[in-house]
């Protein structure tokens, strides 16, 4: 039988390096050639002229409620969103309801994402203070996500033991969500009973974000182990995530980059988050810290609510807000204004994120990687609607933003799935694979599909 073959024509492809007009070749969903002829025989040809190709978007940081909160988004419902931002590959996190602490709960996942997941999947096992062998034997997730604060029950790691434990006897890559919990509860019994949403970024204050992120890298350091930081709030933790350690990668969300206190008055609890969102200052810190390398990955924390449930009176509004099918177009859209290149936009949405997770394949326009793209209309001005969201929760706290720079195509694995606003219902995303024994970001990618 025949292999598929198929040309985009004409693309100025954004490589590692250099953006350079150019035709890519496509056989069986993997890239074959990245200079090839515009004649070049093959099954389907795409004009690409006046697009712009980049690698699809890497997101290492969702959440998509299944099970336990698919009212809200479930695996099909948030990879139709993914779809529709360019997003090619997500990883989710494992604080659903029952959580995926263990090799049941996580083959489950798997099982969902190849049946119904539009993109491709990876499921982070999370810990507990006493699942370490389950730690241990989960070789199918790309890593162990470990909420230090802000979370309940078996999730919430907290004492130095259990960590201890978690960083010194397993192998698996660890992110964690740190917020020091001892600060946390402070902080709110501090503020007695009247509170408002502003409240909000005084209870997860900058010292409950530094202390946590200190303590986990300190353990990271001391016991050799693999470590990305989650969300980073604040200036503070810069300078403790950053430096070129081989142990220590850092990322940051679009709410921090774009959001800060002062949006409070205007977006209420539409803009609350775990961690919160801090001053104008540390929003600037932060954009720096990603465009000088101090920072390396941009990734959404995506988690969804209803907006009937974000607009209840603080505290009782739930944090988190739905960031997967804008977030390209947010960071197209600074390109646009000049405050970022596209190689810097791929390298922190989509080359980063793969190699910090080892994901096979991922991340690049390189010959033998997976054919994971997104063609992009650099010129094309569109406006947020809640209207439009692909979402189950169906709002975006970005709504009525106009932005230049829009995802038009997607392609998973070789296959259109999502053109021009519409989906392709057909095409399946795959569970992404990982080679831990590549070291990771600091890692020099070389080989055929790092």
């Amino acid at each position: 039988m025949s292999k598929h073959r198929l040309l985009i024509r004409h693309a100025d492809v954004v490589f590692p390096d250099k953006v350079a007009k150019t035709n890519v070749l496509i056989e069986e969903g993997k890239i074959v050639a990245v200079d090839a002829a515009a004649d070049q025989p093959a099954d389907e040809a795409i004009d690409a002229a006046g697009l712009t190709l980049l690698p699809g978007v890497v997101d290492d940081q969702v959440h998509f409620r299944d099970p336990g909160g698919t009212h809200k988004e479930d695996i099909e419902s948030g990879s139709i969103a993914c779809a529709a931002g360019g997003v090619t590959t997500f990883l989710e996190m494992p604080n659903t309801s029952p959580p995926a602490i263990a090799a049941e709960a996580l083959a489950k996942k798997y099982q969902r994402g190849s049946q119904v997941s539009r993109v491709n999947y990876g499921f982070y096992i999370g810990a507990t203070g006493h699942n370490v062998a389950e730690l241990q034997a989960a070789h199918h997730a790309p890593g162990i996500k470990i909420f230090i604060g802000s979370s309940t029950g078996d999730l919430l790691v907290d004492e130095q033991e259990a960590l201890e434990r978690i960083f010194a006897e397993t192998s698996l890559p660890i992110c964690a969500h740190c917020e020091d919990e001892t600060t946390v509860r402070a902080n709110r019994a501090a503020l007695g009973d009247s509170l408002t949403i502003h409240d909000h970024s005084r209870i997860r204050d900058h010292a409950a974000a530094l202390i946590a992120t200190t303590r986990a890298v300190e353990l990271a350091k001391r016991h050799q182990h693999r470590f990305h930081v989650l969300h980073v709030s604040t200036a503070g933790e810069i300078p403790v995530v950053s430096g070129g350690d081989p142990y220590i990668t850092s990322e940051v969300c679009p709410h921090h980059l774009f959001f800060s206190i002062d949006d409070y008055d205007r977006l209420g609890s539409l803009v609350q988050m775990n961690p919160s969102v801090k001053s104008p200052e540390d929003t600037r810190l932060l954009w720096d810290a990603l465009t000088d390398g101090k920072i390396q990955v941009l990734a959404t924390d995506h988690a969804p609510h209803l907006l009937s449930e974000k607009q209840a009176a603080y505290p009782d509004s739930p944090s988190g807000l739905p960031a997967v099918e804008n977030s390209l177009a947010l960071m197209l859209n600074q390109v646009h204004l000049g405050r970022c290149r596209l190689t810097q936009v791929a390298s922190w949405m989509s080359d980063a994120p793969a190699r910090v997770w080892d994901l096979v394949g991922k991340g690049r326009i390189s010959v033998g990687y997976d054919a994971d793209l997104v063609l992009v209309d650099l010129q094309q001005e569109r406006t947020i609607r809640n209207a439009d969201q692909k979402t189950r929760c169906g709002w975006s706290p970005w709504d009525g933003q106009t932005l230049t720079g829009w995802p038009v195509r997607t392609i998973v694995g070789g296959q259109t799935v999502y053109v021009d606003g519409t989906l392709v219902e057909s095409v399946r995303g795959r569970g992404v694979l990982c080679d831990h024994a590549r070291g990771g970001y600091w890692a020099t990618p070389d080989g055929i599909g790092y």
